[in-house]
């Protein structure tokens, strides 16, 4: 067993150890607030959290900017023929950061009407919770298409919703997923355009000078390149990205 290891077991065996020394806490405690709302206790409030932390990958890829954005960026490399180059690290990395730059006032206003109030004991976590996901669902909702919508909706035999905030998240998260892929898809489209251009002129000019046994990816890879540098590629595509979620 590694040291590492063994470490880890000591202080897991230590946690123990004082866990049953301690007083045993309430398990689930739910009391009446002042205002009519209710407190949940401690131990069900850290259950509750532990379940959110663990929904949080799936969250930032299904309910962030984070898809479209990292759909984007793997076709712009596939359309400059580099199978490695930024690694995939990097394009996560870039994705992750835009990511948080796109929902920096999402997040803000989350603060603002949720979090900060839950932490300052003036509101209750269920209703703290329920007005996080107002600023969350105004995001979605303005990067939906209502086809997509309508499709959900049909298929959870919903009738239609008479306003946005009627749409319950079961609808809305897969909704703006697909509108995510449909739109990532669509960019992508016009990025590969101006390269696959490149790609043919290349091919074409080596058949006429007889060099078929060329590989033409060789040659046009060095004017692509060219090319994405010249028209600052990395401005423009990134640039076009962030604002593209606040039109």
């Amino acid at each position: 067993m590694s040291s590492g290891r063994l470490l880890l077991v000591i202080t897991l065996l230590f946690a123990i150890g004082d866990a049953a020394a301690a007083p045993a806490l309430p398990a689930i405690t739910v009391t009446d607030g002042a205002q009519g709302g209710q407190t949940w206790s401690v131990s069900l409030q850290i259950v509750a959290l532990m379940t959110v932390l663990t929904l949080l990958p799936a969250g930032l890829m299904m309910m962030t900017s984070f898809t479209r954005i990292i759909i984007v960026l793997a076709i712009l490399r596939q359309a400059l023929g580099l199978v490695q180059t930024p690694s995939s690290q990097t394009i996560i990395g870039l994705a992750l950061f835009l990511t948080l730059f796109i929902m920096a006032p999402v997040i803000d206003k989350i603060y603002d009407t949720a979090v900060k109030p839950y932490m300052n004991d003036e509101m209750a976590f269920d209703v703290a919770a329920q007005q996080a996901s107002v600023p969350l669902r105004e995001f979605m909702m303005g990067q939906t298409r209502e086809n997509d919508i309508s499709m959900f909706a049909s298929i959870a035999g919903y009738d239609a919703f008479e306003t946005e905030a009627d749409v319950p998240f079961t609808v809305l998260v897969p909704a703006f997923v697909t509108s995510e892929l449909k739109t990532a898809f669509q960019i992508g489209f016009l990025l590969f355009i101006p390269f696959l251009i490149i790609d043919l002129v290349t091919a074409s000019v080596l058949m006429s000078m007889g060099m078929v046994m060329l590989s033409p990816m060789i040659i046009s890879l060095p004017f692509k390149i060219m090319l994405f540098v010249l028209v600052d590629g990395w401005n423009l595509v990134i640039g076009t990205l962030a604002s593209s979620f606040y039109v």
